[in-house]
């Protein structure tokens, strides 16, 4: 049995942090109530609409955004894709999209209304940990299973027995990066570390890099704290450059850290920088732009990992949008496909077309944490707490063509 991370819990829920606002992409507008979610008895939504709805609470608004519209793509294509092979034993999936936007308040909604009015089966989301440590507790008592496809914080997990996650978790992923710094440079000693401070994924990764430093035996000369919402890093950075460090690492998200690293660069630094999960997407590209060449980050998806489903995956995501898929559309189609592949196991056994809801989705969350999936991420299955089963993970680096200007993560051997 899970033990609910209650008191955890509970400070984020009390203690929103608000994020900039930038631009965003289309959702379904987001209606949700503050109502506290109701147990429904109503027929499975199969048996009056065609088809299964998964609901989806990811960041389209906000300076999440950058990380939340990746995972919406990867799950339009696994829904597509999977629809086009017959979906649940002939009966199509249907996403229903929420925006969840940057902060608590956002992820709130957007499963209360999935919940309560949409009546989906279950949950892809949210985008940050800070939002899953408020968001998935509301999930919880209405025990709709969820599935984060980008939350590695410790403890996501342990929230609750409806809450599984396809996103490896940063203590497996972030030592990866400082190894793979000290494989380029042997000789580096002298570390600075930034991370933003309202972020609690961010809080949770620099904690894992800093142990790492340490580890390693190297030194950290300072750690300078910023917010997700800061676009002027000139004095943290000029702080951290008089101590004359041999590698950078920073823990922050796209829009925040990709300007650090910017202004950086700007100031003279030409040393390493390792940079930590919430950067690990293409739209950082065009934050930091030539400054991004060089910035080592570990992940949990390559494009080159050689199962079947993988290849589809990138061959379609690459027709829509002429570049390699990143990791957060890895691990959201992985979301998609463990719902998909779950909802035909159960319906073998039992017509869900026949189940209330309320059983439906308790059913599924049981089978869903059963199963063993063949996926982008490679083969995963997930422990009885409900994390992740992985076994390949990768560190890439930054390379920026000179002529062309464009970017590309290159998997370090």
């Amino acid at each position: 049995m899970k033990q609910p991370t209650t008191i955890t819990t509970a400070i984020f829920a009390t203690c929103a942090i608000l994020l900039t606002a930038c631009g965003g992409g289309t959702s379904s507008p987001n209606t949700g109530t503050n109502s506290t979610p109701n147990s429904s008895t109503d027929a499975a939504a199969t048996t009056t609409s065609g088809s299964i709805p998964v609901g989806i609470a990811f960041a389209q608004t906000s300076n999440v955004a950058l990380l939340g519209q990746e995972g919406v793509a990867g799950a339009k294509i696994a829904e597509k894709y999977f629809n086009d092979k017959g979906g649940v034993n002939g009966t199509p999936i249907k996403l229903v999209l929420q925006d969840a936007g940057g902060d608590e308040a956002g992820a709130i909604n957007a499963f209360q209304t999935l919940i309560n009015k949409d009546k989906v089966v279950g949950i892809v989301g949210p985008t940050l940990s800070q939002q899953a440590f408020s968001a998935d507790p509301i999930a919880e008592r209405a025990k709709v299973p969820v599935i984060g496809a980008s939350n590695t914080a410790k403890g996501v997990p342990e929230i609750g027995d409806y809450i599984a996650r396809v996103s490896a978790p940063v203590s497996t992923v972030a030592p990866l990066s400082i190894k793979a710094a000290l494989k380029q440079n042997p000789q580096l000693k002298k570390v600075a570390v930034f991370f933003a401070q309202n972020d609690v994924f961010s809080k949770s990764e620099t904690e894992i890099f800093q142990k790492t430093i340490k580890d390693q035996g190297l030194e950290i000369v300072t750690v300078q704290k910023f917010q997700t919402s800061d676009t002027d890093f000139q004095s943290q950075a000029t702080n951290a450059l008089n101590l004359k460090p041999d590698l950078i690492v920073i823990s922050g998200l796209a829009a925040d850290g990709g300007n650090l690293v910017r202004q950086l660069r700007e100031l003279g630094y030409k040393g390493l920088i390792v940079a930590g999960n919430g950067l690990n997407t293409a739209k950082v590209f065009a934050v930091c732009q030539q400054a991004c060449d060089g910035v080592i980050i570990a992940q949990a998806y390559s494009p080159q990992q050689p199962a079947e489903v993988n290849k589809q995956f990138r061959a379609a995501y690459v027709k829509q949008f002429k570049e390699e898929p990143p990791q957060f559309s890895g691990q959201a189609f992985t979301a998609v496909q463990v719902y998909v592949e779950a909802l035909k196991a159960l319906d073998k056994k039992s017509k869900i077309s026949t189940m209330s809801i309320t059983k439906l989705r308790t059913e599924l969350n049981k089978q869903l944490l059963g199963g063993k999936y063949e996926t982008p991420l490679g083969e995963i299955a997930f422990t009885p707490v409900g994390d992740i089963i992985q076994k390949e993970f990768y560190v890439a680096q930054i390379k920026v063509d000179k002529d062309t200007k464009k970017a590309t993560f290159s998997i370090l051997k």
